[in-house]
């Protein structure tokens, strides 16, 4: 990337975490739209694990106010396999098909919600492990599926500051599992290294300023806010894919 273009990508990935962090469902959504823009697929999806490896840490600081042991093993574990399955098929999949697939999917399940507000997810712990599954393999196919792990949540209506603790503990097991797998399909490259100092100050900061909002939006407006947030990941995926 030229120099000359990073002060706006760093600017664009604050952006990305303050509404990731607001989301409860990380900054990939954004993030990787962004990135798209600046690095070819494989290095966005090696940048992007390294930058939330950093991100999930500073989240689980900021927002330590208990955690969903249940959700995180329900959840988290087969999130944790199937980001590794994804990650490791990321090499023969076509990733513009995929998007558009993605992209869709969140559209229509996040109007779903937001057009009948009575209809919800079933918090069960089948739902939670279907839903853990599809988003892990979907962060190591296409470095995102924060939103498909934040909708499976959803269902379980908890505290913001909880969802938020217990998202980012799970997204960093993913996390982790995925940057080794991309690390040996040769997608971290030494060029790219030195974004990762000024991106976990953009996590830091991002995240900082994503829980001052939270602290200004009730449950109610959070989980709209949440709902709509989704649906402007599937357009953003459509439209610059």
């Amino acid at each position: 990337m030229l120099a000359r273009y990073l002060p706006i990508f760093v600017i664009l990935s604050l952006i990305a975490e303050i509404l990731g962090t607001v989301g409860g469902f990380g900054s990939s959504v954004f993030f990787v739209p962004i990135a798209n823009f600046f690095f070819d697929f494989q290095s966005v999806l090696g940048i992007t694990a390294l930058f939330h490896l950093s991100s999930n840490v500073t989240k689980i600081a900021f927002f330590k106010k208990g955690l969903n042991k249940q959700l995180i093993l329900s959840l988290g574990i087969p999130a944790v396999i199937f980001v590794l399955i994804g990650a490791l098929l990321s090499k023969y999949f076509d990733p513009i098909i995929l998007t558009y697939i993605l992209g869709f999917f969140l559209i229509t399940l996040s109007l779903l919600f937001l057009i009948f507000k009575q209809l919800k997810v079933s918090p069960r712990t089948k739902n939670a492990i279907i839903g853990g599954s599809l988003s892990g393999f979907s962060a190591g196919l296409l470095g995102t599926g924060g939103a498909i792990r934040g909708i499976t949540m959803a269902a379980f209506k908890l505290d913001k500051n909880k969802f938020i603790a217990t998202s980012a503990v799970i997204d960093l097991g993913v996390d982790f599992s995925r940057t080794i797998v991309y690390y040996f399909n040769g997608y971290i490259h030494k060029d790219d290294l030195y974004l990762i100092p000024i991106l976990i100050v953009v996590s830091i900061i991002g995240t900082w300023i994503g829980k001052k909002i939270l602290n200004k939006i009730s449950q109610d407006q959070f989980r709209n806010f949440v709902l709509i947030l989704i649906l402007a990941i599937g357009i953003i995926s459509i439209i610059f894919n």
